[in-house]
């Protein structure tokens, strides 16, 4: 079974309009209302591409509520840790010239809560897969997620990891099946500025030698990059249309583990988890199987040089 795990998930609130401006009163012409928070994305795209999971993680109060009536109305498994205070809403302001994000910063999670959390872990063996996606409410020590990839690698669950830290390298000792990270994260582990493909792949290539299986770089219009210990993979996005960004990365680790889920071929699971994660930023919401098997022959991967 795949379990996703989301720490800090979140309501999120989208408004479109032309323009927003500062300081009066603006009219909208579009809103809608999702259950946010990227584990939980993939539980959602996995779910469109006929693929369950549970969803695990942190919820509350009535926005917590939302959350999991949402999922349970998609056929999305829940086991959420319930917490006192309401779960966070993140409004998504989208105009015809820009994006802006306006993020809460989350409950308060107890010690107690996360330990509950870490008990459910302990349930997991090595027929399951967890993806960590997201960041950690302000009351959460990173010591949390550590104590949880700990408790994954003792027992052969395989981990997706895709955390926005810095500290994500020191899980490497662990050998997570999957890290994840966009271009500007993977400079921010290593410490340094990264603006090429070669020197992501350098960099993921450090990645896998202190204990990564396998590296993604996502790099928005430049594509993505797949390295582990028996090559690098290179991967040209489909044209289209940016629409929103918003769960395009969640969306590519989705498509990647359901399709090697089923056919245990990397270069395949690569080249479908990008026409994922393409699909979902030439849509408005998270991507559609039907779309992202319409991107996937567009997808040209590369490998060791020569178009598979």
């Amino acid at each position: 079974m795949i379990y996703t795990c989301t720490m800090n998930p979140s309501v999120d609130y989208q408004v479109a309009s032309a323009s927003i401006q500062l300081g009066t009163l603006n009219r909208v012409q579009d809103t809608a209302f999702y259950p946010g928070g990227k584990g939980i994305n993939v539980s959602r795209v996995l779910q469109h591409l006929g693929m369950k999971s549970i969803a695990l993680g942190f919820t509350g109060g009535f926005t917590g509520n939302f959350i999991q009536e949402s999922l349970h109305q998609a056929g999305i498994l829940t086991d959420f840790v319930q917490h006192a205070g309401p779960t966070r809403i993140n409004v998504k302001l989208k105009t015809d010239e820009s994006e802006t994000e306006i993020n809460g910063s989350g409950a308060f999670i107890t010690e107690a809560e996360q330990q509950q959390l870490v008990q459910k872990i302990k349930a997991l063996d090595e027929r399951d897969y967890l993806v960590i996606s997201g960041s950690l409410p302000a009351s959460v020590p990173f010591q949390l997620y550590e104590d949880m990839v700990k408790q994954c690698s003792a027992n052969g669950v395989k981990q997706v990891l895709d955390i926005p830290s810095r500290s994500l390298v020191d899980l490497l000792v662990y050998r997570p099946f999957l890290i994840k990270p966009n271009i500007e994260e993977l400079g921010d582990m290593l410490g340094k500025d990264i603006t090429t493909t070669a020197e992501a792949i350098s960099g993921a290539k450090q990645l896998v030698k202190q204990g990564a299986v396998h590296v993604i770089v996502s790099m928005g219009a430049a594509g993505a990059i797949l390295v582990n210990q028996n090559g690098v993979w290179q991967a040209a996005t489909p044209k289209g249309e940016l629409k929103s960004s918003v769960g395009a990365g969640d969306s590519l680790v989705a498509g990647f583990l359901s399709t090697y889920i089923r056919c245990d071929d990397i270069s395949e699971a690569f080249q479908y988890g990008v026409a994922s994660g393409s699909a979902t930023a030439f849509s408005d919401d998270l991507c559609t199987k039907q779309e992202a098997d319409r991107l996937y022959p567009l997808v040209q991967i590369m490998n060791g040089g020569k178009e598979s």
